[in-house]
């Protein structure tokens, strides 16, 4: 997004003339962003190759998927729905991973049936369960198991995973028991490691911590794992304090770590492919003066964009017209919905607003969407894709009648 005559753009059209003709509030994404984040993701992965799963839970639009898809990702799914989603993309089954804590019967005997890359286990209990309907199936299931490495990747609590009290993956001991487990088995083939420690990581060395834990209990089994996946978890610069992930320490780290184990690495990004490729267009239906502060009510809520009350997630907010004039007062921005976490961010330097006026929050292309519901029976927005001059509808704005 770039400034031109003091009007907000996205790609080269003007985000008043976006929401002019397809109404607020609105998801626009950039197709340059994502092509450039796909690019410099695997460039900067390029010594060893690894799978790259994108994190469908991260943006659930079949048409993002299909673009995803066509730079040769696969995809990490943790529901049934997102493996049909996933499918319907075109997404190669040979380069799926299925993760999640809590598979049914269901959602494993039809990931068995697409013959997926992986199923990755995260108890005994499911392995046992994957074992059975493998059995029943008469077929030998390629499976992985995630580990729980202790690991605090030094990010918000609410999406930290890979700490003891983390309710993902395995101890080691209780590794080493299903690696003999999986041994006995006629209908199981354990080729995968999987570990993933958080989301929103923004410091490299969580990694090598993680990555030496790994090394360490691959050493201590004689097991030999086809892959390990490192899950995701790379964040994005929400903020102007934000630091960038060294992405070239981590793959040092990798690199490391592969001149002593022969595997192949599988990846599971997401919101560093999509988060900074979208935005959340509404515009301002009332201001209302509090005397300490203005609520600026926008026509968009927590339901379009529930990271703000979920965990207080920052997002920054931009005018789409520029001015020179300052706001006197702080302004907090709000939504309708009866909820006083409908709040997005509060802000005591901006510039003057007014009503109708349009407002950008940005860098919601991951767990935006995917997060939305139809609290207060909200209709959900529209979403565009926007590559340069062309915009598409990639799922049309939702109406009453189709949620009542």
């Amino acid at each position: 997004m770039n400034y031109i005559k003091k009007k907000l753009y996205i790609e080269k059209i003007s985000i008043p003339n976006i929401a002019k003709k397809y109404g607020t509030p609105c998801y626009c994404y950039s197709y340059s962003k994502l092509k450039e984040n796909i690019i410099n993701f695997k460039k900067n992965f390029s010594s060893f190759l690894p799978l790259i799963c994108f994190a469908v839970k991260s943006n659930t639009n079949v048409n993002i998927i299909r673009e995803i898809k066509k730079f040769g990702l696969g995809a990490d799914v943790v529901s049934k729905g997102e493996l049909m989603m996933a499918l319907k993309a075109g997404i190669n089954p040979s380069k799926i991973v299925f993760s999640g804590v809590g598979k049914t019967s269901n959602e494993i005997g039809f990931a068995i049936d697409k013959k997926i890359l992986l199923i990755n286990a995260e108890s005994l209990s499911e392995i046992k369960e994957i074992n059975r309907i493998a059995k029943l199936k008469n077929k030998k299931i390629r499976i992985g198991v995630r580990l729980n490495p202790n690991t605090d990747a030094k990010t918000l609590s609410q999406i930290s995973t890979g700490k003891k009290e983390n309710k993902f993956g395995v101890n080691k001991n209780t590794l080493y028991g299903i690696i003999n487990y999986c041994k006995n088995s006629k209908n199981i083939d354990l080729k995968c490691l999987s570990v993933h420690i958080g989301s929103q990581i923004l410091d490299h060395r969580p990694y090598e911590k993680m990555l030496k834990t790994v090394s360490q209990i691959i050493n201590k089994t004689d097991h030999k794992f086809e892959f390990i996946d490192l899950g995701g978890g790379m964040g994005i610069t929400y903020t102007d304090k934000n630091k960038k992930l060294n992405y070239k320490k981590y793959n040092i780290a990798i690199l490391k770590f592969l001149r002593n184990h022969k595997v192949k690495i599988i990846f599971e990004p997401g919101r560093s492919i999509i988060g900074n490729t979208g935005t959340l267009v509404s515009k301002i239906t009332y201001i209302k003066d509090s005397g300490s502060k203005k609520f600026i009510i926008l026509d968009a809520a927590m339901n379009d964009l529930m990271r703000p009350a979920l965990y207080g997630a920052f997002h920054k907010t931009l005018p789409v017209t520029k001015s020179n004039k300052a706001s006197k007062e702080p302004y907090e921005f709000v939504g309708p919905i009866c909820e006083s976490t409908d709040k997005f961010v509060t802000l005591k330097k901006f510039q003057m607003l007014k009503e109708k006026d349009l407002i950008a929050i940005c860098d919601v292309g991951a767990y935006g969407m995917s997060l939305s519901s139809n609290y207060n029976l909200r209709p959900k927005p529209v979403e565009l894709l926007i590559n340069g001059s062309k915009i598409k509808v990639i799922r049309k704005r939702q109406k009453h009648k189709d949620i009542i």
